[in-house]
């Protein structure tokens, strides 16, 4: 498993780990990102129960485990947090925010754990790992129903989620180097599991008053500088919730 850093200015730390090499074929692949400040971290979408170990052991290189003190699930897909029990038996204190929407589902992986929910309201809310504030922001329906994303405005990084994701080869780069030529490995994804223009155009609206350095998927290569607002240009002008167009 692949990890870079994406920040780190001594006070605020990113960090993704992803291109598993040891998955299984079968297995999707995704990126887990974690954000560290003052002996305290976050690790968003902690990722499925089959690549837990790879994970973990990635993680654990890098910071102490019992310093991680809350977890987002940006929506309920089990790709996103079905490991969450097995994180939570190393963690037994940390929070966990998700949408209200979906506690009462995510239980079902292990009602134990529930007492950690941190409900989040539909306009998102303000968190804090260590002196980094972090804004969650709305994304419903894209794809979920009640889904989040991660804004830092220390390190202007935003976690989006599976907007922005992309299917890709193994030996991908972690970041996007030829933005058209890696729009095709992007365009069906988001076809077919964006179902909405109003809440595409609903996000958008919300994300370009953002000032963002890096725009990071849960799935895919992660997009800087001025491939951005490239990604947010083509995704505006990106016909979804049309199942006609893909089949």
């Amino acid at each position: 498993m692949k990890k870079e850093i994406l920040h780190d200015d001594g006070q605020v730390t990113w960090m993704v780990f992803g291109r598993d090499s040891a998955k299984p074929d079968s297995i999707i692949d995704t990126n887990e990102y974690l954000i560290s400040s003052q002996n305290e971290a976050i690790l968003l979408d902690p990722g499925g129960m089959e690549i837990f170990p790879n994970v973990l052991a990635a993680v654990s290189e890098s910071i102490e485990i019992k310093s991680i003190t809350a977890y987002l699930c940006s929506h309920q897909d089990p790709d996103i947090m079905s490991s969450l029990p097995l994180w939570m038996e190393l963690t037994p204190k940390a929070k966990i925010y998700l949408s209200w929407l979906w506690g009462g589902f995510v239980s079902h992986f292990g009602n134990e754990f529930s007492k950690n929910f941190v409900p989040v309201p539909d306009d998102g809310m303000v968190i804090k790992v260590g002196m980094a504030e972090m804004m969650l922001v709305p994304a419903h329906h894209l794809h979920s129903a009640g889904n989040f994303h991660l804004y830092c405005p220390h390190s202007k990084i935003l976690f989006c989620g599976d907007v922005g994701s992309a299917l890709l080869p193994p030996d991908y780069p972690l970041f996007v180097e030829h933005f058209k030529d890696h729009v095709p490995y992007m365009d069906k994804f988001h076809r077919r599991w964006m179902p909405s223009e109003e809440a595409k155009d609903a996000w958008l609206s919300k994300v370009r008053k953002l000032d963002i350095s890096l725009l990071c998927p849960q799935h895919g290569a992660i997009f800087k500088g001025e491939d951005v607002e490239r990604f947010f240009d083509w995704f505006e002008q990106l016909p979804v919730g049309r199942l006609k167009r893909v089949a």
